[in-house]
């Protein structure tokens, strides 16, 4: 991939750990993660920002400061446009990543961020037409085991928002590691 290709358009630290409140308020609007998923693919103004989610310009800038003073965004580059420097914004990292909690409340937050809840939803026209793919697989595996599996599932999911953009279809990409209480079989016999 040449330097023109470079998903997105701007340097950005590969993963940020998000702890603080305000972080994780931030992070707990929808509109404000779509805004963050669409910096995936390159750095925009509030303007185009405002086209892509069908929104007035004054909600979408109302959420980038929200986000501007949560850490989350930054300026990655201006223009000057008939004497206004028109301001293009970008993630700070490629990953967000919801650290350790102490504050009950922080974690009530986080609760409410669930990426699979939005997947299922977003996924059901495409079920309905019989163009979902999906898997779902359950190991009995070591806590370490799930530390190193997950370092590759977040990796697959960088390469996946890596891939050059072209077409008319977004596609979304979903992967989620939890614990669960389904069967496991007793111990084999000798």
């Amino acid at each position: 991939m040449s330097v023109n290709e470079q998903i997105p358009d701007y340097g950005l630290e590969e993963m940020v750990v998000v702890t603080a409140p305000a972080q994780l308020r931030a992070l707990a609007d929808p509109l404000r993660t779509t805004l963050l998923d669409l910096l995936h693919e390159r750095a925009a103004t509030v303007t185009e920002m405002a086209q892509a989610v069908d929104r007035p310009k004054s909600t979408v800038a109302y959420h980038v400061n929200l986000l501007l003073d949560a850490g989350l965004l930054q300026v990655v580059r201006t223009r000057r446009v008939r004497a206004i420097d028109e301001r293009y914004y970008g993630r700070v990292a490629r990953t967000i990543y919801i650290g350790a909690l102490t504050r009950p409340e922080d974690k009530q937050i986080v609760a409410a961020i669930n990426g699979l809840a939005q997947a299922a939803a977003e996924s059901g026209p495409a079920h309905a037409a019989d163009d979902l793919r999906c898997t779902l697989a359950h190991a009995r595996i070591p806590r370490e085991e799930v530390r190193n599996f997950w370092a590759q599932v977040q990796e697959l999911a960088r390469r996946f928002a890596q891939i050059p953009r072209a077409g008319d279809q977004v596609y979304g990409f979903v992967a989620g590691l939890y614990p669960t209480d389904a069967p496991v079989l007793p111990e084999a016999d000798g």
